[in-house]
């Protein structure tokens, strides 16, 4: 048995341009653009960059609910990306998603208990209402919310009431693996400290696999064991969390760990501003796509987009001068 619970491989996914009366493909958006990783069972990979740089489009096409256009993505040994449609449905029991919005996620119309017991009648995962009810109330538990909410609906909750159920309801089918599409950037500070601590004891308790993609820097480095760092739908840089936060080597990942606040003020640190906006992803630039923004840029990055660098069996990266890191 391999020790990776999923594994990627140059795994793209275009989206098609369309113009003209005949609505002809003129051009195409590369979301996601030849991306490979492994993801090892009961570990928390992040995933951060920019807006727009193609996470959340990465864990959706993860789980096929965005088709990727290319590429494998296999799932304990299995290519997902070769299943039929009932051959997905029943793999999807063991991969999961929470999506970023509690608020637009659940429906309103119908109560908890219903939200919570509709993909256990899919997968037909109890025999009768006793069974049912019982597993219902195990999962508020796991959350830590009332009995009494399986009679609710969503809008008499909290944001962060509504995202534990959110949490529960990818809990129901028994899982392995879940996406956590920005689970917490929704909700207040002190909230995202308790929902953050809930899916990390849930990890600990039912040896779950974690994809966290995330905004806020400091959430990534307390969660994860290993971070990715994604700009313009590539991967420029990963590495164990420690190591990257310690000693980043890709420009990019430099700038973006330069903007985190320091809460002691009495200690500063440079900041990297970086020069000019994001490229549009319909026309990117020739070669590395940052070099445009990089302080450090040759004619070979504007030239060749960087092979993956493996500097250790940890920590690899996509750039042709990693030891000129700071303006």
């Amino acid at each position: 048995m391999s020790e990776y619970l999923l594994e990627v491989n140059n795994l793209t996914k275009k989206f098609p341009i369309k113009g003209g009366i005949l609505g002809r493909e003129v051009g195409a958006v590369y979301a996601v653009n030849d991306v490979s990783f492994k993801i090892k069972k009961g570990e928390t990979l992040g995933l951060v960059g920019e807006s727009g740089c193609g996470k959340t489009t990465l864990g959706r096409s993860l789980l096929r609910l965005i088709e990727p256009t290319s590429g494998e993505v296999f799932f304990n040994g299995v290519d997902i990306t070769k299943l039929d449609a009932d051959q997905m449905r029943e793999m999807r029991r063991k991969m999961q998603i929470i999506f970023q919005d509690p608020y637009a996620s659940l429906n309103p119309r119908m109560t908890v208990g219903g939200i919570l017991a509709e993909p256990m009648e899919i997968h037909g995962l109890f025999k009768d209402k006793e069974e049912r009810r019982k597993r219902l109330l195990q999962l508020l538990d796991q959350v830590q919310l009332p009995a009494d909410a399986l009679n609710k609906y969503p809008h008499e909750f909290s944001g962060g009431q509504r995202q534990r159920i959110c949490i529960a309801r990818a809990l129901a089918v028994e899982p392995e693996f879940i996406v956590c599409d920005e689970p917490v950037s929704a909700l207040d500070v002190s909230v995202q400290a308790q929902v953050v601590n809930l899916m990390m004891d849930l990890q600990k308790d039912l040896g779950l696999t974690f994809l966290f993609i995330a905004h806020d820097l400091k959430v990534v480095e307390y969660i994860s064991n290993r971070v990715a760092v994604m700009y313009l739908g590539n991967m420029v840089e990963v590495a164990e969390s420690h190591e990257l936060y310690g000693g980043a080597r890709h420009p990019y990942t430099k700038a973006l760990f330069s903007a985190i606040p320091n809460p002691n003020p009495n200690v500063t640190h440079d900041r990297i501003i970086l020069e000019g906006d994001i490229p549009s992803p319909m026309n990117p630039p020739s070669g590395c796509h940052f070099h445009p923004r990089c302080w450090n840029a040759t004619d070979e990055c504007r030239g060749s987009y960087p092979p993956v660098t493996e500097e250790s069996l940890t920590h690899a990266y996509r750039c042709y001068n990693p030891n000129q890191v700071s303006k």
